[in-house]
């Protein structure tokens, strides 16, 4: 359940983030360049949230576990 809700506030945090940076790309249009609106982008703390919703929601979802014990044998016919 706690995983669950990882994943939620990593969702939201990455849908606030993206929405930030797609509303940045409006500095496109009065001058800045491709590398000026990443140097903008990167320093600003909305659309770092970004980031920390990815990360979020790569840490809520589950590991495989690998158990040994389970192994499937299927005799040749």
């Amino acid at each position: 359940m706690i995983r669950f809700f990882f994943f939620l506030v990593g969702f939201g945090f990455t849908l606030i983030g993206a929405i930030y940076i797609i509303i940045y790309l409006n500095l496109t249009t009065i001058g800045y360049n491709f590398w000026q609106y990443v140097n903008f982008i990167i320093r600003q703390p909305e659309c770092l949230i970004f980031i920390i919703g990815i990360i979020l929601m790569c840490f809520s979802i589950p590991k495989e576990e690998k158990d040994e014990l389970h192994i499937r044998y299927f005799p040749k016919l």
